[in-house]
Formats: structure tokens, sequence, C-alpha cells
């Protein structure tokens, strides 16, 4: 496995592979990887010839009062995971690096972004679209694995892609979950042991809620108050929003059809978690 540091040697490798035949797979992280990380770069493996990695702990994501110097890091146990899930190469790059100067110029994803995470962290989506939009431009066409678990984001990167014409196709890989169905995410570190107990009650009212639509029930509302229900169950556990949305849009419609998802934030302790599941209503 290569490790560069400069955009630089990033084109160089990718756009050699791509002038022998090869196709381009890569996984954009903010390292401190787990299983999930791991899954969508089996996933590139799977499927492309030459499969390329980012660690890069993006400042432009963190608003006021998030702790950017926080964020937890561990870049050699993160190549160490990397190597072994079958990455070629893996491009990590100093802030320096990515932005030498101020930068001016950011992406904003309106519409889909005002809601939710949106709404709750104002200014994180136009980081992430920026960076990734700065990402796709430096590894070039292919295509890029993301988690279903932050669905909004997947929601975000898909529509600038297609809105700015990347040739890159925008690959959603199911949620990995630990055995009691919690969500694997690197925010779980911070979870004390009451607290871990408690946070797999997100999965129980998505499921719950879920099983609603199974049964029947069409009105949003009636999901949404269904999977708070479940989640007023664990004190421990403060909701933030539980949804019932069109899946590609994020809107809330009058009347549940075709592909929707179902979406819960909650402060779990000091973490916030997010999970979220698809269902298809038949017609």
């Amino acid at each position: 496995m290569d490790v560069v540091t400069t955009i630089a040697e990033v084109r160089s490798a990718t756009a050699a592979a791509r002038a022998g035949g090869a196709t381009v797979g890569f996984v954009l992280t903010m390292g401190y990887l787990h299983e999930g990380h791991v899954s969508l770069m089996a996933a590139a493996r799977a499927e492309c010839d030459l499969v390329a990695a980012s660690i890069f702990v993006n400042p432009l994501q963190f608003g006021a009062g998030e702790d950017l110097d926080a964020y937890p890091r561990d870049l050699p146990r993160d190549l160490a995971l990397a190597e072994a899930a079958g990455v070629d190469l893996v491009f990590a790059p100093s802030v320096e690096e990515m932005y030498p100067r101020p930068i001016l110029t950011t992406v904003a994803v309106d519409d889909v972004t005002a809601r939710f995470e949106g709404a709750t962290r104002p200014t994180h989506f136009a980081g992430v679209a920026t960076v990734v939009a700065k990402l796709f431009s430096i590894m070039g066409p292919g295509r890029t694995y993301f988690g279903e678990k932050d669905w909004q984001q997947v929601c975000v990167v898909r529509r600038m892609a297609a809105d700015l014409s990347f040739p890159v196709e925008v690959v959603a890989c199911p949620t990995r979950r630990e055995p009691d169905g919690l969500a694997r995410s690197s925010r779980n570190v911070y979870l004390s042991a009451e607290e871990r107990a408690a946070a797999p009650v997100l999965h129980r009212a998505l499921r719950h809620g879920a099983a609603r639509i199974e049964a029947g029930e069409r009105d949003p509302a009636a999901v949404e108050a269904a999977m708070a229900e479940v989640v007023a169950t664990e004190p421990l556990v403060l909701l933030d929003y539980a949804a019932a949305v069109e899946a590609d849009t994020l809107v809330s419609p009058a009347r549940l059809e075709g592909e929707v998802r179902l979406l819960v934030a909650a402060r779990v302790g000091t973490p916030r978690l997010l999970d979220n599941v698809g269902v298809t209503v038949p017609a």
C-alpha cells in the first residue's frame, strides 16, 4: 500500500491507473477507522481495480463550539486497517496541503441541507460538500463509497455530484451494526457503559417505525410519533428528531409511498448519534 501526502501524487497515481484501463474506487474518511469504514473499502476492493482512501480531518465541517482538536486520530492504526482491507493508495494530506491559503470558494447544496443535521449544524454540510468536491477533483473519475448511516450526507453528495457533473458514481453501502443493533460510529467511543447500553434504542425505534409502515400506516406523523415513543423509554437518550421522509429529497410527504427513509438523531450523554433505515412502501 502506498501512502502519499500531496495532491500531485494522488492525481498522478489515479491518472496512471486509468490510463492503463483500471477502474478507480475511493473512500473518503476523517480517519479513526472502524468496521463501517472497512466495509466501504471492501466494497471498493470487490468492484474496482485501484482502491484509494483519504484520511483527512476536515476543519471546514466543524462549527463554532465543536472541538476540532478533540476529534480522535490514530494514523498508524488507520493505515494498518486500510492495508488489511485491500486499499492500494492512502492520501493523508495536511491541512496546509488541502487549504494552502484561506478558502474563499465553498459549495452549498440548498434545500437538501435545510433540515435535520443542516438545521442543527448550519455550516456543517457546506464544509462537507466543499471538501468532497475538492477530493472528487483530486481523485478524478471513478466510484466513491459512502455509508448509509449518514443518510443526509449521502443525499447531499449525490445531489452535488449530479448538479456539478462530477464523473463520479456515488455508491451507498449498508450501515454496519453492533450485535445489539447500534450503528457503528467513531462517536461510540465516548459513550459510558450505561449510555452504551441505552443507545440501541435508536435502532429499536427505527424498526418499530418500519413495522408500523409494513402494517399499513401511511401517515408520516403517526410513524414519527411511534418512533419517538420508543426512544422515550430510555431516560439517558434525549431525542432530537424522528422523521419519516422521501428517501432522495428528505421532504416529509403528505402520505408515505415509494422509497421512504426513517431518520433519528439523539443525544446520548455527550455524543450525538444518528441512525436511519430505508423502507419501500408498496403501491
